[in-house]
């Protein structure tokens, strides 16, 4: 976990050691102030444990973002994948077997697969100028509308009950309702759509990683993959006007295959639904630390944008990507070999001084383009305008009825994730 700054910073000898790991969850409370410290003594920082290089000044981070050439996404897929058990231990051999047999998708099929955000030019932009088809300004205008019928509805417990859990109660109903119903997915089966999603997380970023075989996993992702490889038969079959009949419309070209549409629904459930949930999660509890603020936002609606995306640079849902790299190079005066594993810390990247002016600071007036918040460049978040649609339309609502309330729990539960930032739970109380 320890790594030599003489190693870090090109041969200068310096007598200290930068404890870093990005694969940990227990700093997840407060990162930023050893985001700082690696900022500051070691901003291409080696995490032996991890075997990967970090990178954590806004500099490093865009240019790896920027050059798909040298810099692969597929270490997303090897690093969410990279699950820490036995195989050959019989009870989980036969485990995987009975899955693979369910689901009926070979094994070689799906190491070769990839989603959007693992996968490099040419192949990532021809999958997404097919799902692109699935997010047009017409359709994102049209769940507008209905954002605001969900928001509305979740805010009816509000005025009916003494403790109101924004997370709970809007900030997860929210995107996990509307993102199911773009996809087509009935209302009975919206919980089991949260489930899919936090159990994905679990095993891919938080503690299930060490033992993902347990309580059911397989079981739970049957259910999923079988349930959107039946959808994809029955939309073939008869379309509806839902994402994925757009998605295997077979009189368009570039019509995605089964395994392709169950990759990418994985994605949107959980990047879809847990940036949104974070980001008004997020935003909401930065505001109740700052009652001034949050008067003066209240007061003028208007200022929701910009509180929108100085959460995304104070408080970035998603805090590290990977990158690997696809020949030798060189980094800030340090050698990286071909096949290094890079983690580009998103969060530390958007709290640079060097670009953004007292970046500990939460300022809404401030100039926040080019913030990392949603990626930068090739995968740059395909459902950012969804996102943000979703954000503004539940904190133009939700705002001014907080200026009466107070936290009903000082104490805060933080999802079990490296990748993801955000609280379980954020509940509120009148004052």
């Amino acid at each position: 976990m320890s790594y030599s700054l003489n190693r870090a910073l090109g041969g200068r000898k310096f007598g200290m050691t930068i404890a870093y790991e990005p694969l940990s969850l227990k700093n997840r409370a407060d990162p930023y102030p050893g985001f700082s410290t690696l900022r500051d003594s070691a901003p291409i920082h080696w995490a032996g444990d991890a075997e990967m290089f970090c990178l954590s000044r806004y500099d490093d981070v865009l240019q790896v973002l920027q050059d798909p050439q040298v810099f692969s996404s597929q270490a997303m897929n090897d690093i969410l994948t990279n699950f820490e058990v036995d195989t050959f231990q019989p009870r989980y051999l036969l485990s995987i077997l009975r899955f693979l047999l369910k689901v009926r998708i070979s094994p070689f099929k799906i190491q070769r697969s990839g989603t959007l955000i693992s996968l490099d030019p040419p192949l990532h932009g021809a999958l997404r100028g097919v799902v692109n088809r699935g997010f047009s300004p017409r359709r994102i205008e049209a769940w507008e509308k209905r954002a605001q019928e969900i928001t509305q509805e979740k805010l009816q417990k509000l005025d009916r009950t003494p403790v109101f859990d924004v997370v709970q109660d809007l900030a997860i109903p929210l995107p996990v309702t509307l993102i199911a119903e773009i996809l087509g997915v009935e209302p009975e089966r919206h919980r089991d759509f949260k489930h899919w999603t936090d159990t994905f997380i679990s095993i891919t970023s938080g503690n299930a990683r060490k033992n993902p075989l347990q309580d059911g996993t397989l079981d739970i992702f049957q259910n999923l993959i079988g349930y959107f490889q039946a959808a994809v038969r029955e939309r073939r079959r008869d379309p509806r006007d839902d994402l994925i009949s757009v998605l295997v419309d077979p009189s368009r070209a570039g019509a995605l295959s089964e395994l392709e549409v169950v990759n990418f629904v994985v994605l949107l459930m959980v990047a879809g639904s847990e940036t949104t949930t974070n980001l008004i999660g997020n935003a909401v509890a930065t505001l109740m630390k700052r009652p001034a603020l949050l008067e003066h936002v209240a007061a003028d609606l208007s200022l929701i944008p910009n509180l929108i995306e100085e959460t995304l640079r104070f408080e970035s849902p998603v805090q590290v990507v990977f990158r690997n790299t696809t020949r030798d190079t060189e980094l800030r005066g340090t050698r990286i070999a071909k096949g290094s594993v890079l983690a580009l810390l998103l969060g530390s990247a958007n709290r640079d001084e060097r670009r953004f002016e007292r970046a500990d600071i939460f300022d809404i007036d401030r100039d926040t383009r080019g913030h990392l918040g949603f990626g930068f460049g090739t995968h740059f978040c395909l459902g950012s305008s969804l996102a943000r649609l979703e954000a503004r339309v539940a904190l133009t609502a939700l705002l001014p009825r907080l200026t009466k309330m107070q936290a009903a729990d000082p104490g805060e539960e933080w999802i079990e994730s490296f990748l993801i930032r955000g609280r379980r739970r954020l509940p509120l109380k009148r004052r």
